[in-house]
């Protein structure tokens, strides 16, 4: 539904007194401007009327003598009507303003559990969690590293994806054999990947910005929240596209929508450029109880600026604090401790 039919029907913004787009549309539709029909001029009243006024693009004339002798008589009316018009499409912009906030900052879905230990992954840092090409899950550090069991019992010498217990591949070339087979599966995970080789040229792949936007437009059709910050960056940097920072943004929201953690932080930085505070608020704390450690040290900073409250300060920490307790498990901290690889989780 349209902006424009929220204000007619008022399904979405309606209380039970008259909203403002509906006196204002009562009072468009009671107002004479002096033309009973569309194609009779408002002055002389003959038929054929074709120049239109320039204003409220309502009253017609037979020709610019006649738009000119009804000019005095019209203006009363033509800026009514002008002033009515503006104010319902500024009242349309404000409701469509509100709606875009009420999908922006409710809560975003979570990304999916560990499919082994059914524990939360880790949202941000890479070293913990593991995309396996063989069967396109995502598993994280603890279930990747820890020790993969026959039917008996025994600990198989020869690694194995923990999920489908398919030998790990030896070469790049098999590596890209799995990933090509996902693509054709429709996987979102290897397109996005895909998409990072042709942006950066590497593993093989020609670097193509064209192909690179392509893969991660699909990518984020397909539930990838972060191929939009991908997306976004394209657009706010010029890499391959004009710079076009208004249609960056618009990625970046849609990838915070999407639960993206990094795009909330990003939001929240442009939000602190235009001195919009409460707004950096509210796209910080979304993103620390996501797990973004750089957005509580973005509100400490609001805090000691004074452009946070001690309340904001506690409760992003205790938001942070819930997110750690629930990514943490002894067996993710025995793979840290264990690999250089994922240290960090």
């Amino acid at each position: 539904m349209s902006t424009s039919d929220n204000c007619k029907d008022g399904s979405s913004t309606k209380s039970n007194d008259d909203s403002i787009c509906d006196i204002v549309n009562d009072k468009i539709q009671n107002m004479s401007i002096g033309v009973a029909d569309v194609s009779i001029c408002a002055n002389c009243g003959k038929e054929g009327a074709n120049n239109i006024c320039n204003k409220c693009m309502k009253a017609k004339y037979c020709n610019a003598v006649c738009k000119k002798v009804h000019k005095k008589k019209h203006k009363k009316d033509c800026e009514e009507y002008v002033r009515l018009a503006t104010e319902k499409h500024n009242e349309e912009l404000r409701i469509a303003a509100e709606l875009h906030d009420i999908e922006l900052f409710k809560e975003p879905p979570s990304e999916e559990d560990c499919p082994i230990c059914f524990m939360r992954l880790p949202s941000l840092d890479p070293t913990g969690r593991r995309y396996q090409a063989c069967c396109g899950k995502m598993i994280c550090s603890g279930c990747f590293y820890a020790p993969v069991y026959d039917n008996q019992g025994n600990e198989v010498d020869i690694k194995k994806c923990p999920f489908c217990r398919i030998p790990a591949p030896y070469t790049d070339e098999e590596v890209r054999k799995r990933e090509k087979k996902r693509i054709e599966a429709n996987d979102p995970f290897a397109m996005y990947n895909l998409g990072g080789y042709y942006r950066d040229g590497i593993n093989g792949f020609p670097q193509d910005y064209t192909k690179a936007l392509e893969l991660y437009q699909k990518a984020a059709e397909l539930g990838i929240a972060k191929a939009y910050v991908n997306i976004g960056v394209v657009y706010y940097i010029g890499r391959g596209v004009e710079v076009d920072k208004e249609k960056a943004v618009h990625y970046y929201e849609l990838a915070a929508m999407g639960g993206s953690v990094e795009a909330r932080q990003i939001l929240g930085n442009e939000e602190i450029r235009a001195g919009k505070w409460k707004r950096a608020i509210k796209h910080y704390m979304i993103a620390v109880r996501g797990g973004s450690n750089g957005s509580l040290k973005m509100i400490k900073q609001m805090y000691s600026n004074g452009h946070a409250t001690k309340e904001d300060y506690t409760k992003a920490l205790q938001l942070y604090q819930t997110y750690l307790d629930e990514i943490k498990s002894k067996q993710r901290d025995e793979a840290a401790a264990a690999s250089e690889e994922c240290r960090y989780y």
